[in-house]
This record gives C-alpha cells, structure tokens and sequence, in this order.
C-alpha cells in the first residue's frame, strides 16, 4: 500500500503536456523509479485515439518495461488524462486496472488551463486516494518525511 507518490515537479509538467499535446484524445504512459519515487517518465501511443479510452501500443509498452527492469526501476505509476472530465477513475478504468502495485495517475482537463492531477491505488474494484509530493527538489529524502 502507498501513502504518497513522490513526482518531481519537472516529471509533472512532462505527464501534462505529453496530455495536453495528445488533446482531445486521452493520453497515456508509465512513470518508472524506485520505490514510490519517480524518475522517470514513458510516454506511450494511444492506440485507441479516442476520447474517451485508451490502449497502450503493446511495442512500446513492453520496451519501456523491459528497460525498466534493465535500469534496476519498477514500474510506479501508471498514467492516462480524462480530456473532458475530472481525474477519477471511471468504471471501465477501476474494472481494467490489471497491476495491483503501480499508483494510477489521471490528469483531468475539465479546465484546461488548470489540469487537475489525483493519483489512486485501485486494488480489486477499491479506489484509494494516494498523495502527490510534486516539487521543484523532490528527492529520495522525500520518502522519509
């Protein structure tokens, strides 16, 4: 179970505008690290292209994994925006949320200018709200706060 994800804020901004520039499709990613730290951003195809849906491009999906597991990360989050919603888990995500360790993250463009980001453990149809520490200097210090 995790209690906060640690999302530097340069990590952030990056998970925003791979969403904003996919707009109005959903877009979607992993977040790699170690432990509930993030350090590293994939951005994935959307093979779906749809508003309301996504699919990771299986490739790409199993490339960043298999990096992952090479650069010694684990997979932390995973990433998808609601382009015309709040950042929640809609049904279909809570019933295909397959991985019960990664956090998911949902960017919402209910307002575009100010994307609202949440982040939630979904364990067996269970949503739980998880915190996000996004600042300029998050580090591995962060974790022992």
């Amino acid at each position: 179970m995790t209690d906060r994800l640690i999302l530097p804020r340069d990590l952030l901004d990056q998970v925003i505008s791979h969403c904003k520039s996919v707009y109005p499709n959903e877009a979607c990613g992993l977040l790699a690290g170690d432990g509930n730290i993030v350090e590293k951003i994939y951005r994935i195809t959307n093979i779906e292209k749809s508003s309301v849906s996504y699919m990771m491009e299986p490739e790409e999906q199993f490339r960043a994994m298999k990096e992952m597991r090479k650069d010694g990360h684990k997979m932390v989050a995973i990433y998808h925006s609601h382009p015309h919603s709040q950042a929640y888990p809609s049904p279909v995500d809570i019933s295909l949320a397959f991985y019960p360790d990664p956090v998911y993250l949902i960017v919402g463009f209910t307002d575009m200018d100010n994307p609202e980001v949440r982040a939630f453990e979904i364990l067996e149809g269970d949503v739980r709200e998880v915190e996000i520490e996004s600042s300029v200097d998050a580090t591995v210090e962060d974790e022992l706060k």
